[in-house]
């Protein structure tokens, strides 16, 4: 307690350089910190927009690359591609196809350009959409290829404010289509605002919006009865859409497959990559508080050379000598630890509101902080410490 006592008075005594000093400590140890809470909420934040989706969801997209040995049109999937993975693929629970192009929607209100997109019918309950208001597509409309189309919260909010949608007429090219569905709100993904788009029967969407497109769809999703079964519906796709394009031995696959989990793992090892970056960048920062906490502390021994002459020739210890500027160094990091702990909780509050995430900060990384800045004091003040207790009193009186 005495050392303690003794050195709260010393920084007292030099408290600018001892804010000054605690800076680079402060700043380390709030980087760490925020840098783990950003890692955890763009994890989670992700996590919670793929299984929106479906985790155990499995895209077919068309490899256009036309890598060497492929037939030329071969690159190209099909509503019988969709029809016999439906069949034959057991690990598969649903599957269903699309394809979208940008178009500029007209309502009686105003106009807006948005994704316009031919669906099936499976496309609702593999996609997870449901229905706020209205209905979905009835057989007759999708055999008929009827002017019928179901939007989302988006387009009904930029096309008609607060009116009701359901009833109403859009115009998209030449051609009126009514609107006979709101979907429920789903909200955005890394990659696309799910309640953006316009939904109408592929028929639909193809002899009015395309029709150069025959049966060609410009994706494939399937809904794997569970997530472990989505590694053997992979399987199973791939060789069933082999087997329908005649790829033999010899040939690549003219499509690509890849499973939301797939995803997850990618964007994971994304997020580990960064997150070690910035927190190597954090532990420079620390060091670089450490060598500063060192050259403070040499100083202090510097200036203070006839105390500790005096304190020696009254009987103190190299021990006592060495604990004495330990403790301070130890306290100049533990406070700067702390006051960095204090500084991450109103950045992440920050970030937080900023971002829209859920970041908290997480006790372990909150404990490692902690432990990396006393082991900071302990490091970078053993050396003024040893100088310290080292001093010949004699020499020591001499120069103070």
């Amino acid at each position: 307690m005495t050392s303690l006592a003794v050195a709260i008075r010393a920084l007292l005594a030099a408290r600018v350089r001892a804010l000054l000093t605690t800076l680079g400590i402060l700043i380390g140890t709030a980087a760490v910190v925020v840098v783990v809470a950003l890692g955890t909420g763009a994890r989670e934040r992700i996590g919670a927009e793929i299984a929106n989706i479906g985790t155990a969801a499995v895209f077919v997209f068309p490899d256009t690359g036309m890598r060497s040995g492929s037939r030329p049109g071969a690159a190209a999937l099909t509503e019988g591609d969709a029809a016999a993975i439906r069949t034959d693929a057991s690990a598969v629970h649903g599957v269903t196809v699309w394809s979208t192009l940008r178009a500029r929607v007209h309502s009686a209100y105003d106009s807006y350009k948005t994704g316009v997109m031919g669906v099936d019918q499976e496309y609702f309950s593999v996609r997870g959409f449901s229905l706020a208001e209205g209905r979905g597509f009835s057989d007759s409309e999708v055999r008929a290829k009827a002017k019928v189309v179901v939007i989302g919260t988006t387009v009904r909010r930029e096309l008609f404010g607060q009116e009701p949608a359901v009833g109403q007429w859009l115009r998209i090219g030449r051609h009126a289509y009514r609107v006979v569905g709101l979907l429920s709100e789903k909200g955005r993904t890394p990659f696309e605002d799910q309640d953006d788009r316009v939904l109408m029967p592929i028929g639909t969407w193809r002899s009015r919006l395309s029709p150069a497109a025959g049966q060609r769809v410009q994706l494939i999703m399937a809904s794997a009865r569970t997530t472990a079964h989505t590694t053997r519906a992979e399987e199973q796709i791939r060789t069933i859409l082999r087997q329908r394009h005649r790829l033999g031995d010899e040939l690549p696959d003219d499509f690509v497959v890849r499973s939301q989990e797939g995803f997850r793992k990618a964007q994971d090892a994304i997020l580990d990559m960064v997150t070690g970056l910035l927190g190597a960048v954090a532990a420079v920062a620390l060091f670089i508080g450490g060598v500063g906490v060192m050259n403070i502390m040499l100083v202090s021994v510097a200036e203070r050379t006839r105390e500790v002459g005096i304190r020696m020739s009254i009987g103190a210890r190299e021990s006592d000598i060495m604990l004495q500027f330990l403790v301070e160094a130890l306290l100049l990091t533990t406070v700067g630890g702390a006051l960095g702990i204090g500084l991450a909780g109103i950045v992440s509050s920050a970030l937080a509101s900023s971002l829209g995430w859920s970041l908290r900060l997480d006790g372990a990384a909150i404990g490692i902080a902690t432990l990396t800045s006393v082991l900071v004091g302990l490091v970078f003040g053993i050396l003024p410490a040893r100088r310290a207790a080292r001093l010949d009193p004699v020499e020591a009186l001499r120069q103070g």
